[in-house]
């Protein structure tokens, strides 16, 4: 597989891996510097090495399938991309469909223009990842998905089928040359050693993924870590940086020792490209808004103040519990989607 870019044929070992932690720490000058800071208005960052302008916070997909009015979710959609944010999130099998298909309503009449626009799909096989993505396109009703991604990236052996023969990757580097997608990445919520796996087997096969996502949020650091053992290398390859989970899918908020605004902001003071949060309601959409254009990075005192009052509550994973329970692994209870 020859789309690297910068794909040099490295295979890292997982000490490499860690020995990169740190990288990401807060408190030091972002090398993905935010642009815009004025009040009220977006900040936008760059997308790793795609190069592309997204802004600081991401409408998230599968939230948008919550409201029970088709015209309310389009409503949210519309009026955050008039709002600035122009990230937006989405996947193949997110409410059966029903998530893109309203994304595709709400990106009709000039709306698409104006957006960056990231699905998944799940299919581990060529056949069935290109069914997805031709599914993806009708329902979004463009000719182009900038960033298509392999999706639940959450057993060891997800890599040696995407990349295998008649595997997955084969489907997504066809779709690419054929214009249908302008980038490639992957997504996946367990562990940070699938990703690690993940992104070796692609060095190995002489390929870059140009972005990958991750949950990066208060409790992330203290159980095993995203931040800690992927992010620096992410950094390291310029490969953008998809922070998801940022308020653990709700569960943090329950502990009632944070609030929504300082998980969101700490997930943004992290070297992020984006952060993508759910929006179920104008209200939740007026919320990130606000933490998007009051953000200024924490300092490390702030960091450490934070860290310190989540610490002791998430040393065992309780409150995320994509990566401690099979709650969240969509794939697992649907094996057939993946081919």
């Amino acid at each position: 597989m020859d789309e690297a870019g910068s794909g040099d044929k490295q295979h890292l070992s997982r000490r490499d891996f860690l020995g990169l932690a740190g990288a990401a720490l807060v408190g030091s000058a972002f090398t993905n510097a935010i642009t815009a800071s004025a009040a009220d208005t977006m900040p936008y960052r760059i997308l790793g090495r795609t190069k592309e302008k997204v802004s600081l916070i991401g409408l998230g997909g599968y939230h948008i399938g919550v409201p029970r009015d088709d015209k309310e979710a389009i409503k949210i959609m519309r009026t955050a991309i008039d709002s600035g944010i122009n990230f937006l999130d989405n996947c193949w099998d997110y409410h059966g469909g029903a998530s893109e298909l309203r994304m595709g309503e709400a990106l009709k009449n000039g709306y698409r223009d104006k957006v960056f626009l990231m699905t998944k799909i799940d299919g581990r096989t060529r056949k069935a990842a290109a069914e997805q993505i031709d599914e993806c396109l009708r329902r979004f009703r463009t000719d182009v998905i900038d960033l298509m991604q392999v999706h639940e990236v959450i057993r060891k052996e997800d890599a040696d089928r995407v990349f295998g023969p008649s595997g997955a990757m084969e489907a997504l580097l066809a779709a690419k040359k054929a214009g249908k997608i302008r980038y490639i990445g992957f997504t996946g919520h367990k562990s940070p050693a699938m990703h690690l796996n993940f992104l070796n087997v692609a060095f190995r096969n002489n390929f870059t993924f140009d972005a990958v996502q991750m949950p990066l949020n208060v409790m992330d650091a203290h159980y095993d870590s995203f931040e800690k053992e992927v992010l620096p290398v992410l950094l390291k390859h310029d490969i953008g940086v998809l922070g998801m989970k940022p308020l653990g899918a709700g569960v943090i908020l329950k502990t009632g020792i944070v609030t929504p605004i300082e998980c969101l902001q700490y997930a943004m003071s992290l070297q992020t490209s984006v952060v993508i949060t759910g929006m179920t309601s104008m209200d939740e959409l007026k919320q990130a808004l606000t933490a998007a254009k009051t953000f200024k990075p924490f300092t490390p005192a702030q960091r450490a103040a934070l860290l310190q009052k989540t610490a002791t509550l998430a040393a065992k994973g309780k409150y995320e519990m994509y990566k401690s329970t099979y709650l969240y692994d969509g794939t697992r209870a649907n094996p057939h989607w993946m081919g």
